[in-house]
């Protein structure tokens, strides 16, 4: 199959028959043997049975249905595991993502040999008060993860198929689906700037409470994606650190009780800092300890990813 268009959604019963049908004519045009999979995230609206509607009108469209809402993440997870196509679409369901994009993502995946492609919202049709948070979100990420892209959370977005057949989506991971499969070997992550259109039907899903997440989000996804199988190389360190400080400051204050005369060892305020040091110190030496043997004996401990064998 060329391509699967995956389609997370929650209450967009309007805009579906519009969109699925844009999708048909964009891919009949072209002549791809194409899948949608429309991955209901628990919608409270008529959403599933207009999906259902759709699935019997035309056999290329399918179905997912989560018993509540889990989330946007969790909705593409299903749909990667769920696809087929050599190259994998991913677009939200309130027609600001143009279908019409779909040819030349396509084309950057498959000809230009890029693993991932991400869209660009250039020109947002979004009010101040989400594109400036939105802006610092992206500058932020693109700081921490080194992968220069203007807008890592935008919905429209290629694969190759073994990129999302590689990576697991949870949570809210779904705006650093990028430095996921940067973490994962794919390093050749390649950008274009999209339309975005104007929202036709409904109201935006995500609130103000998105950005803080967002950067919470990032702090543990650069963690996990660097200390996940040894996180005892970051507790450990900085366990060393603070008892290197604590003792340094104990060793100070022992000399000036020898050297000072009436020197207060206990009355002062670096005794009481070097002793806490001391004990954050073991603290996250006992953290690292634990997260290493919780790590040993995860199933996962050695699941790295083999591009190729030879011989073997």
């Amino acid at each position: 199959m060329d391509l699967s268009v995956v389609v997370p959604l929650f209450n967009e019963e309007e805009s579906l028959p519009e969109l699925c049908a844009w999708i048909d004519r964009v891919c009949i045009a072209n002549a791809y043997s194409y899948e949608v999979i429309l991955v209901d995230d628990g919608s409270k609206d008529d959403s599933w049975q207009v999906i259902e509607q759709l699935s019997g009108e035309n056999p290329f469209i399918k179905g997912i249905r989560f018993q509540r809402n889990y989330g946007k993440s969790a909705a593409l997870n299903e749909g990667f595991k769920a696809a087929s196509g050599q190259v994998v679409i991913t677009m939200d369901a309130d027609l600001q993502d143009s279908p019409d994009e779909i040819p030349e993502l396509r084309r950057m995946i498959l000809e230009d040999g890029f693993d991932l492609v991400s869209g660009w919202k250039k020109k947002r049709f979004d009010p101040i008060t989400k594109t400036i948070p939105t802006k610092l979100f992206n500058a932020a990420t693109r700081k921490a993860s080194g992968i220069k892209l203007n807008d890592f959370n935008c919905g429209l977005k290629a694969y190759k198929k073994k990129v999302v057949k590689s990576i697991e989506v949870y949570g809210e991971m779904h705006r650093y689906i990028p430095v996921i499969a940067k973490w994962a070997g794919f390093r050749k992550i390649g950008e274009k700037v999209v339309e975005h259109r104007a929202r036709k039907y409904g109201t935006t899903k995500f609130g103000w409470e998105r950005f803080i997440n967002g950067f919470l989000d990032l702090a543990s996804i650069m963690f996990v994606g660097r200390f996940g199988k040894r996180p005892m190389h970051f507790f450990g360190s900085l366990g060393t650190l603070f008892v290197l400080i604590g003792f340094l400051m104990s060793l100070y204050l022992i000399v000036c009780k020898f050297v000072v005369t009436d020197f207060s060892l206990t009355n002062r305020p670096a005794f009481f800092l070097a002793i806490a040091s001391m004990i954050i110190g073991t603290q996250l030496f006992v953290t690292g300890f634990l997260a290493e043997l919780i790590a040993r004996n995860s199933p996962e401990r050695n699941s790295y990813l083999v591009e190729k064998k030879l011989k073997l």
